[in-house]
């Protein structure tokens, strides 16, 4: 059965790393279209544009947070640190997708090209990336025990990033995403 669902906007925005160019999707390689990255100044303004787009939430809202704006791993980041923003991140980081979301429209408003831009609010994202780990391990020692596959819940992209990256370093085992947003999970099961 194939496929004919349009993916959703995160599954590739909230990808950790992007080669520099790529072939153009559906063309073959060598067919004279290709798109190059963002180079990093292109980076740093997405970043930029998206600060000041936080930062004027920010005051609507009268929270005060220090706005750093850089790039890391060839993507637009954006860390807003400070007391009293867990609001800003919501039930297992809801809000803070939405937020990202809200960001990236932002720049795509200005400058007309969509943006991989990573919103992180108060280290939720590093935090939340150590828990994954657990998670992942704890999915694959069940998995080489019981030689059984294991779904775990649900997650929102940049979840399932972080756990297919812990899984697909460990030998024995392959992990995959099934199912649609919201409801889209991980299985990992056995290496064939």
């Amino acid at each position: 059965m194939t496929d004919t669902s349009i993916p959703s906007a995160d599954a590739s925005l909230d990808e950790e790393t992007v080669p520099t160019a790529a072939t153009g999707e559906g063309e073959p390689e060598g067919s004279g279209r290709e798109k190059k990255s963002a180079g990093e100044g292109e980076l740093f303004a997405q970043s930029e544009i998206a600060a000041d787009y936080i930062e004027g939430l920010l005051d609507i809202l009268d929270y005060d947070g220090d706005i750093d704006e850089l790039v890391s791993g060839g993507r637009p980041v954006v860390e807003v640190v400070g007391g009293r923003l867990q609001n800003l991140v919501g039930q297992r980081g809801a809000t803070l997708e939405a937020l990202q979301e809200l960001a990236r429209l932002a720049v795509f408003r200005q400058t007309g090209s969509p943006s991989r831009l990573l919103l992180d609010v108060g280290g939720y994202r590093a935090t939340r990336r150590k828990e994954l780990a657990a998670v992942a391990k704890n999915a694959v020692e069940k998995v080489k025990e019981h030689g059984e596959p294991v779904r775990l819940e649900p997650m929102s992209a940049f979840e399932r990033k972080c756990v297919h990256d812990v899984v697909n370093a460990m030998s024995g085992v392959e992990s995959e995403s099934e199912g649609v947003e919201p409801t889209r999970r991980i299985v990992v099961r056995p290496a064939d």
